[in-house]
């Protein structure tokens, strides 16, 4: 299943709300599952004049940003600058903290806003899938992790179930570890190969969007590198936002950068660009480690 509950809430609030179906009827997000109505470059997530609220205390501002499909995108800042939050807020996972808000502003994928009340959020995190911080595999076996989210899809079939677990498990580069103990606990594999099993457990449901909130953080070089090499992979099937402190492994995966600072996006471009020949001072200071 894609969405957990996540690992490492921001510090404003610690009170968590279930999640809600809004409507019995969602609003598509694409055209079916796998498919993707964005081709290549085009804009599949729009953010415009977005305001966001813990309570009282604004965490962003006036956000405006345009996600290209099938792209990497990095957001980068020093912490608590808001790149997690507005991360959290592409699949409303903020919704389950109390007391945050949108105040306003948009964000719309394929157009539609999917803040807007007849939008079902179950439906909304299907398609907009988040592997967290710290891997966080299900207390079962690493194919029923796999088949967690389609059994909950109504999908029963045990050939298709095992077709879908081979591909998700190859997709995450783990099929050749994991292929001979498949009914092995996933809390038993190695840290890396427990945040490849997450990958895989989110792109079985075929999600468009995958966002990955600092999946390296807990990992040793090793498994970063197998992590980063997923994501090349991936980049092809799905659009990819990456939550990263690490300068070089934004420059090394992304196509494309966010500056965050002080709940502010400071500055967007091409990764080359941001890190060869920022437009603002404050990116400048940041990316050759000046302050952050």
């Amino acid at each position: 299943m894609l969405m957990d509950t996540p690992s490492s809430a921001p510090a404003k609030s610690s009170a968590y709300k279930p999640a809600v179906r809004l409507s019995p009827a969602s609003v598509p997000l694409a055209a079916a599952p796998g498919a993707s109505a964005a081709p290549i470059g085009e804009t599949l997530v729009d953010i415009s004049h977005l305001d966001f609220f813990y309570n009282t205390s604004q965490a962003l501002h006036d956000i405006n940003l345009k996600i290209e499909a099938k792209n990497v995108t990095a957001f980068i800042g020093p912490s608590g600058c808001g790149k997690s939050t507005l991360l959290r807020c592409l699949n409303r996972m903020n919704d389950l903290i109390d007391g945050t808000r949108v105040a306003r502003g948009t964000i719309k994928i394929h157009g539609v806003d999917i803040y807007q009340p007849d939008v079902d959020v179950i439906e909304l995190r299907k398609r907009v899938g988040m592997v967290f911080q710290k891997s966080n595999p299900f207390p079962k076996s690493i194919y029923e992790n796999i088949t967690f989210g389609l059994r909950l899809q109504g999908m029963n079939d045990p050939a298709k179930l095992d077709e879908i677990v081979e591909k998700s498990l190859r997709g995450a580069a783990l099929w050749d570890e994991v292929k001979d103990r498949l009914g092995a606990s996933g809390m038993g594999l190695s840290g890396g190969q427990q945040q490849r099993l997450c990958i895989a457990r989110a792109i079985a449901v075929e999600p468009e969007v995958i966002l990955m909130d600092e999946p390296c953080s807990a990992l040793d070089p090793v498994a970063t590198a197998k992590v980063e090499e997923l994501i090349q992979e991936l980049r092809s099937r799905f659009t990819i936002i990456i939550v990263t402190h690490n300068m070089q492994q934004a420059a090394r995966c992304s196509d494309k950068t966010a500056f965050f600072y002080l709940g502010k996006l400071i500055e967007f471009a091409d990764t080359r660009d941001i890190f060869t020949k920022p437009a603002n001072a404050q990116t400048e200071a940041y990316v050759s480690g000046r302050f952050g």
